[in-house]
């Protein structure tokens, strides 16, 4: 009995979280006579057509946001692991009691408004020529994905024995050497995951975007823009586009996303 409920439970969670996905296909291939134009729209497919796809991609810029959108969170993940790696390690040499208060401060920020910080920076990115800028929409979103990197890294690095670091200090190595040729080849899972964490979080990041970089938009705001403005079918073919990212890199690296890596990293 309780095993069937279990399945019961699955299999309601994962309507839910695919139903999203569903309409949007259904939005995206079917006429918009069966879907935006019809009152009471079909839940199936009918008629499938690339019809909305095309029109889209060929009458609105999509590009520019696009590449936008890949630089700005390529630069987060990377941002992340420079600062997040030596923070992590250094979390990792503090005992618990030390520690364990550092994290929760540094967590306690992603749970402040973002509209809160976004304003007050702004001014300043404006005075600093970082406003509407690449690196300026970097900084600012690694406001909420490096707490979390430094998290997940610290986790990993606890996890490293240290009879390892005292032996490659006992061959000569350097703390950095340490950390660069023994460290992070050991934990790379961990910094995988702390990596496609951070590019996630940037990826799909809407307030500060549509604050600091209001003239040339990512890809959330460009379709945000798009459905003020009425033009559905463009903001449905670039909803869909903007989720094959996402699914893509959780299939190719989902081995990386597991929880023993967010949480406890390797395995000693």
């Amino acid at each position: 009995m309780s095993s069937k409920l279990v399945y019961i439970g699955v299999a309601v969670f994962t309507i839910y979280f695919l139903a999203p996905l569903y309409i949007l296909l259904l939005l995206a291939f079917n006429s918009p006579k069966y879907t935006i134009e019809s009152i009471y729209p079909p839940l199936i497919f009918k008629s499938p057509t690339l019809n909305n796809l095309i029109f889209a991609f060929t009458q609105y810029d999509f590009i520019h946001p696009l590449l936008k959108s890949l630089a700005v969170a390529t630069l987060v993940g990377i941002l992340a692991l420079i600062v997040g790696i030596p923070a992590g390690y250094g979390l990792s040499k503090l005992p618990g009691k030390i520690a364990y208060p550092i994290i929760v401060l540094l967590l306690i920020t992603n749970m402040m408004p973002g509209l809160v910080v976004a304003i007050p920076i702004s001014a300043e990115f404006i005075r600093l020529g970082l406003f509407d800028t690449i690196p300026g929409l970097a900084f600012a979103q690694e406001l909420v994905s490096l707490p979390l990197a430094v998290f997940i890294l610290q986790g990993t690095f606890s996890s490293v024995p240290r009879e390892i670091e005292y032996q490659a200090k006992i061959d000569g190595a350097s703390t950095f050497s340490y950390i660069l040729r023994v460290l992070v080849p050991t934990a790379s899972p961990g910094i995988i995951a702390a990596f496609l964490i951070s590019w996630m979080f940037s990826w799909d990041e809407f307030t500060y975007a549509v604050i600091l970089s209001p003239i040339h938009p990512t890809w959330p705001v460009e379709i945000y823009l798009n459905i003020t403005r009425g033009n559905i079918l463009a903001a449905i073919a670039f909803s869909l586009v903007f989720t094959i990212p996402v699914i893509i890199l959780t299939l190719l690296l989902q081995k990386y996303l597991r929880g023993e890596y967010l949480t406890g990293g390797i395995k000693s």
